[in-house]
Order: C-alpha cells, then structure tokens, then sequence
C-alpha cells in the first residue's frame, strides 16, 4: 500500500494518542488480515508492504534484516544545496528505544544522495551569526544500504543537510518557516520504491508510490538541476 504521511503503521504505545494505523486501514480495506514486513517512520509517504500470511511476513522480514537482494529509493527535501552526489558512510547508534542490550551498540550504516534539483525560498535564515535574505534547499534521491533506524534522516543530518520538516534531526525555526510558506507541515520524506526477490518465485519483485500531490507545493520554487 502507499502510506499517507502522519500515519503510523501500527498502534504504539510511543504514541498513545493516535488513532489511524496503517494495518487497520488495510485490514478494513481487504476484509482480512494482513502482516506488516516492515516499517516506515509516521511522517514518511509511500511503500509500505504487507503480506497476507504470518509465514510470508517471516520469509519477507528476514529478507529485510538481512538485505539481501532488497533495494530502496526515496526522495526527499533537504536544507542547503548537498554535492550532486555522495556516498555517507557513517556508523549510527541504536536509538534508545531500540537498544537490544544496556551495552551501547553502534551499527556499521551507508546511504547514497543524489540531488536532483535546487529551491530558493523566500524565506530569510541566519547561520553561523550571518543572515541570509533566503534559504537554498534541495530534492534528492536518496538509497538506504543498510537498515538503521531513522537512517536516512540522521545520516542527512550529519551531513548538515537535514529533511526539511523533521522535527527531530531537523532545524525547528526553518521546518515551521517552510511550513508557513507552504502552507503544509510534513516530513519531506518519500519512499518511492521497493525491489526485493518474490518470497515465493525468487523472481525479481518491483513496486513504487509516485510522488504525493503535496509534492507539487515545490514546483512555484524549483529550477532543473
């Protein structure tokens, strides 16, 4: 299915309060029960797959832990204007709600960007004490190589070109900046395709989620790369 953004996979007690999941959007849509593979954070768009079993989920899950075969696309908005592309290897801690032992662990993660086009907003920013009448901020591609969590989000992060919006590794003056000139607030992540093998046939399996009609606010500020 495409997951809308602001929606959780899930029913979580890290977020008691929500009430829309995506599991039970689907269940109630195909009248049975259906395994959730893996998972995409709440403020994410696009692919997300079920199974319709509990042994495909097994098969699938595996398959993710593992990454074998398993490629992933996004796209997403970022502060700045990043390098036309690079390669970000650069190992992550396990975030506290996900820690498997009171040991810190530190797991081995890359990503690879690739912009795509630049924006100028017309909204002023100040950095390192020097204001600026705008801000630059960019589309970019972007491919997890491994599976850490809020991977891509950190790794852009540490690279200082946070995902606009993101209220946790992003900047929160210019998130509600580009909210208010947008007149939307949203994580501008995307994940727009999903390659794995079949968990039956072993062939090559493909699906994608084109971009959201929110992603057309850009186009008034976007110039070709």
């Amino acid at each position: 299915m495409t997951k809308p953004p602001g929606v959780l996979v899930h029913r979580t007690g890290l977020d008691a309060g929500e009430t829309r999941f995506a599991l039970q959007m689907l269940r109630d849509q195909l009248g049975r029960k259906v395994w959730p593979v893996h998972r995409l954070d709440k403020g994410t768009s696009g692919v997300l797959l079920f199974a319709l079993d509990a042994d495909t989920a097994r098969t699938l899950g595996m398959a993710f832990e593992s990454g074998q075969g398993l490629q992933k696309t996004y796209r997403a908005v970022v502060r700045g204007w990043p390098l036309p592309e690079g390669l970000i290897d650069h190992a992550l801690k396990r975030m506290p709600d996900d820690m498997r032992t009171e040991r810190l662990e530190v797991q081995p993660a890359q990503s690879r960007f690739t912009s795509l086009r630049h924006f100028e907003l017309p909204t002023p920013h100040s950095q390192a004490q020097q204001g600026f009448a705008s801000t630059r901020c960019a589309e970019v591609a972007l491919e997890p190589l491994t599976g850490r969590r809020h991977q891509l989000r950190r790794h852009m992060k540490h690279i200082a070109h946070p995902i606009i919006g993101d209220a946790t590794h992003g900047k929160g003056p210019l998130n509600r900046a580009v909210a208010d000139l947008l007149g939307l607030q949203r994580l501008w992540l995307h994940a727009q395709s999903l390659e794995l093998p079949h968990p039956i046939s072993g062939q090559p399996l493909r699906l994608s989620s084109p971009l959201p009609n929110d992603w057309g606010l850009w186009e008034a500020f976007g110039s070709p790369h």
